[in-house]
């Protein structure tokens, strides 16, 4: 991978791009920051949303809105707070580069609900000084209309997004949807429950109300059917946790920003070929998935 170019006064390197993180719902800056001191590591200049746990709970306003319970809601107002939040880390991170680069190119990377929020905010503040979009386990679409037992966790935010700006809808931009296959989902009963365990089971339960299916692979939280966006760089990686919480509860597993997974995917961030590393890492937990480690 290139390294950055050092300063005219030879001081200090200077950020050969920017990185946008949009925190997942429930998540607030601070779990971000081990990753967003990796990337910086590698001569790329962060900056994250500064969004905080408490925040979220802002988004029971949208209780008051008629579309809410028809299931027609749009992203605006109803997430304001949080693409005000993007926004200002967005004015930072340009001043930041103008200041220490002369200008460089943004990568926008997203984690869980950051996929569909950031590109709301593509959609409405414009793409400029963006080349490149990267989503970390994002439920990018919606749930299939008229599926039994599932109901629209964003009450038609996704629809509207996805209606608003589909696929990979900004031709200046590259895309790339990464999604973990951490385990593969089961029906809690019936037919197919028996073929996992309860890992298996709660997981099988949340991409149901995502995707309209439990027997999906996913990361746990996100199925992969959801994941990707059409005319993406669609990449999936085995045996990848979804939050930070993966870091620190042994039942789990690595996630998308632990060090042995961040070398599988961070090329992307910028667009460099996968170096030789990565390409063995991915082979090695390719090979740990086929032999059942989850």
């Amino acid at each position: 991978m290139a390294q950055a170019s050092a300063s005219m006064d030879g001081s200090k390197p200077s950020p050969r791009r920017g990185v946008l993180l949009l925190p997942g719902l429930g998540n607030n800056a601070g779990d971000y920051a081990p990753l967003a001191a990796k990337l910086e590591a590698r001569g790329l200049a962060v900056e994250v949303a500064q969004v905080t746990r408490p925040d979220w709970a802002r988004n029971g306003a949208a209780l008051t809105d008629i579309n809410w319970w028809k299931g027609t809601l749009k992203p605006r107002p109803a997430v304001n707070w949080y693409l005000e939040y993007v926004d200002a880390a967005m004015q930072r991170l340009k001043r930041r580069l103008d200041e220490e680069a002369g200008g460089a190119p943004i990568t926008m990377l997203t984690h869980s609900a950051g996929g569909w929020l950031g590109r709301v905010y593509l959609l409405d503040w414009g793409t400029a000084g963006v080349d490149r979009f990267v989503s970390l386990g994002s439920p990018h679409a919606p749930p299939p209309a008229g599926a039994a037992g599932v109901v629209d966790q964003t009450r038609g935010i996704l629809t509207y997004v996805n209606e608003a700006c589909p696929g990979a809808h900004h031709s200046e931009l590259t895309y790339v949807t990464i999604c973990g296959r951490f385990v593969r989902g089961v029906p809690l009963a019936g037919p197919g429950a028996e073929a996992g365990g309860l890992l298996a089971k709660f997981a099988g339960a949340g991409y149901q109300q995502v995707c309209g299916s439990p027997e999906v692979w996913g990361d746990f939280i996100v199925p992969q059917p959801a994941a990707h966006l059409d005319g993406a760089l669609q990449v999936d990686l085995d045996g990848v946790f979804h939050s930070p919480l993966g870091e620190k509860l042994p039942f789990f597993g690595p996630w998308y920003g632990s060090d042995q997974v961040l070398e599988r995917w961070v090329h992307h961030l910028t667009g460099d070929e996968a170096p030789a590393a990565a390409e063995a890492v991915s082979a090695a937990a390719a090979t740990a998935a086929a032999s059942g480690t989850h």
